[in-house]
C-alpha cells in the first residue's frame, strides 16, 4: 500500500497525483525548516507509529504552517522517504578493527544498539513504515543499498589480509554477518542478547574463511559498485 492509497482511509496522510520527487533546497531558510520537519517526523513515528503520522501533526510539531509541509513534501510517503535520504547523506563509514570478525562485530553492535537500545527505536519504526508507504520503502532501499555498498571494504580489506581464500560477495557475508540480529529482535522479538552481534559475526567470518561466499566471478564487492 502507498502512502497516497493510505492517504484516502486515514484523514491527514495526504496525497498528490503528481509523483515526481519534491525539490529540496539547501542552505538558509529552507535547511533549517527541512531540519525542524525531519526531526518532527521521527519524533512522531517513534511516538505514534505510522498512523499517528499527518501532514498537520508533523507542521504543529516542527512549528511550519501547514502548507509548507504539504508544498515541499507532498504526503507521509514524502516526508519519510526524505528522512532516509537525509540519513543517507552522511560520513558514515565501516570501522577497521584490523581483522574481519572484529570490523563485522563493530558492525554488528551499532545494528544491536539500535534495535535493542532500549526504549522507541527510529530504525524499527522506520522499517515498519516501509510496508506501509511505498515511497518509504523505495528510500529505505535506496538507504540499504548504501550502507551494503560503503561496508563492501570490510570484506575487501579482509581479503587483501589474507583471511578469506579468495575475492568473496560482499554483500552475501555481509548479510550473512547482520541477518541473524534483524531476526531475532525484529521478527522473533526475541529479549536482547549482548552476545548475539559477536555471534553472528564470528559464524559469518568463519563461513568466509571456509570459503562460502567466494565469488565465481572473481569480483570483490556489490555489482555495480
Amino acid at each position: 500500500m502507498d502512502a497516497t492509497e493510505h492517504a484516502s482511509e486515514n484523514p491527514g496522510h495526504e496525497g498528490h497525483p503528481d509523483s515526481a520527487t519534491p525539490r529540496r533546497r539547501t542552505g538558509g531558510r529552507s535547511a533549517r525548516v527541512r531540519a525542524q520537519v525531519l526531526a518532527a517526523v521521527g519524533e512522531l513515528l517513534m511516538a505514534g507509529g505510522y498512523d499517528g503520522l499527518t501532514i498537520d501533526a508533523v507542521a504543529e510539531r516542527a512549528g511550519v504552517h501547514r502548507t509548507t509541509v504539504y508544498r515541499r513534501w507532498r504526503d507521509v510517503g514524502g516526508l519519510l522517504a526524505d528522512v532516509l535520504d537525509a540519513a543517507a547523506d552522511d560520513t558514515w563509514s565501516p570501522p577497521d578493527t584490523g581483522s574481519l570478525e572484529g570490523d563485522l562485530t563493530a558492525l554488528n553492535q551499532e545494528v544491536y544498539e539500535a534495535l535493542a537500545g532500549g526504549g522507541p527505536s527510529l530504525t524499527t519504526a522506520l522499517i515498519a513504515a516501509g510496508f506501509r508507504s511505498a515511497e518509504a520503502a523505495g528510500a529505505l532501499a535506496r538507504f540499504w543499498e548504501d550502507r551494503y555498498a560503503r561496508c563492501a571494504v570490510v570484506v575487501t580489506r579482509a581479503a587483501a589480509r589474507g583471511e578469506l581464500p579468495g575475492p568473496a560477495d560482499a554483500r552475501a557475508l555481509l548479510v550473512a554477518a547482520t541477518a541473524p540480529l534483524y531476526h531475532e529482535l525484529l521478527l522473533l522479538r526475541a529479549a536482547p542478547d549482548p552476545a548475539l552481534p559477536g555471534r553472528a559475526a564470528a559464524g559469518a567470518a568463519a563461513a568466509g574463511r571456509a570459503g562460502a561466499y567466494g565469488d565465481p566471478a572473481g569480483a570483490e564487492g556489490i555489482p555495480g559498485v
